[in-house]
């Protein structure tokens, strides 16, 4: 009976409660480069999901689109993306729902001296796009372009799709005149004297969208969320404190700087910014409906290649459990 107890006790020591940590396991898909790889790095560093009881199990992918399969096949739990893919997945009978991770998107950069001003300054030039024909900021910046200059940019200037590395690259040996990127190669290009013309921030702000709308988030499926909302409420808790840790805290970047690919002090800064810039302060129903007059117009420039048949955005594409 001693030596039962004996092994049991060892048993607590080297493996701990597994049954317990296994139950409140969050498989999260990621690319581990990206900044969500950033955040739960934060996470699991410091301890913040086992403070909430839950163990964060890191996935990684090479893309996004192999990170939205594997959670559409259930081999992870969460992945971020954009609310208007969970409201697509859903109108085609996938039942997913998001909270938010970010309100940082996209920025159109040009180089330091460039001759360009404006909008209207775009036209017959190379415009860089970090991801395709549907991605939703250049879908954002042509419905700027129609409602100010009554004109679509993908007929009067040239986009040029492509990785965001490469894109650099090219506005560097200016071949491009200007790029539309995602946030944190933007703040690379700002930490070596390039700037912005205007963010996607801007760009649904003047479309007449009130309200500050995260497009980024943790999508799940709403399934798993029922039966885990233990579990989730955790997580959003955990990556909250992660935020604020990363928000605040200079030595915090330093730390991720070998995920980064950088120890440029200039670079940390301005990443450092951006992301603490992209920290979503509100969601009520504010922003929600501010969400759902955004979709709107996403509907009308991206068409059913975009949107498939979910024309109208479905309330339940955000967790009605989670608000700030």
């Amino acid at each position: 009976m001693l030596l039962k107890v004996a092994y049991f006790i060892l048993a607590l020591i080297v493996f701990g409660p597994a049954t317990a940590q296994e139950d409140q396991a969050i498989r999260i898909g990621l690319l581990r480069f990206g900044t969500v790889a950033w955040e739960i790095d934060t996470i699991r560093h410091h301890g913040l999901d086992r403070r909430h009881g839950i163990a964060v199990v890191p996935v990684e992918f090479a893309s996004n689109e192999a990170a939205k399969v594997a959670l559409q096949a259930g081999a992870v739990d969460m992945i971020v993306t954009d609310w208007p893919w969970v409201a697509r997945q859903r109108g085609e009978g996938a039942a997913f729902s998001f909270v938010p991770y970010s309100k940082a998107v996209g920025t159109l950069m040009i180089p330091h001296a460039s001759a360009i001003r404006n909008l209207a300054d775009l036209k017959g030039r190379r415009i860089g796009v970090a991801g395709g024909p549907l991605d939703k900021s250049w879908l954002l910046l042509r419905a700027y372009a129609q409602k100010e200059l009554g004109v679509d940019l993908a007929g009067v200037a040239e986009p040029v799709f492509g990785a965001p590395p490469l894109l650099n690259e090219e506005l560097a040996r200016g071949r491009i005149d200007a790029i539309l990127t995602y946030w944190h190669y933007a703040a690379r290009l700002e930490s070596g004297g390039a700037k912005s013309l205007l963010t996607v921030a801007d760009m649904i702000r003047r479309l007449g969208i009130n309200g500050e709308v995260p497009m980024l988030g943790y999508a799940f499926r709403e399934e798993w969320a029922e039966d885990k909302d233990a579990a989730l409420q955790g997580f959003t808790a955990a990556s909250r404190e992660a935020k604020a840790l990363l928000a605040g805290s200079k030595e915090e970047w330093i730390r991720l700087a070998p995920q980064i690919g950088s120890d440029d002090p200039a670079v940390l800064g301005a990443i450092q910014a951006g992301f603490r810039a992209g920290i979503p302060d509100r969601w009520s129903a504010p922003e929600r409906q501010a969400a759902g007059n955004l979709y709107t117009i996403l509907v009308e420039i991206g068409g059913d290649n975009f949107v498939g048949r979910a024309k109208i955005l479905d309330a339940k594409t955000f967790w009605p459990h989670v608000s700030y």
